[in-house]
């Protein structure tokens, strides 16, 4: 017991930086996609500012799933925490 309470995590500074800011970068960049995705859809069928905000919504949950997907994949190739 005395060598798990001895083994301390450290964090990766390094790491934790880069991925921020790709997940800044990258997020930004697909959810502005999406929200642009759904307002061209509900300009091209000539939709309602209702169904143009659903559709703007819908599409920036998905690029934010996105995003969350890249920054859990990101956190395995580069670890945060080192132990």
């Amino acid at each position: 017991m005395n060598d798990a309470v001895q083994k301390r995590t450290r964090i990766n500074w390094m790491n934790l930086t880069t991925i921020v800011s790709a997940a800044i970068l990258i997020g930004v960049e697909v959810i502005g996609i999406g929200l642009a995705t759904g307002w061209a859809l509900a300009a091209l069928f000539g939709f309602s500012k209702t169904i143009e905000a659903i559709l703007m919504g819908i599409f920036a949950l998905g690029a934010g799933a996105f995003t969350w997907s890249f920054v859990k994949n990101a956190a395995k190739i580069e670890p945060i925490i080192e132990r």
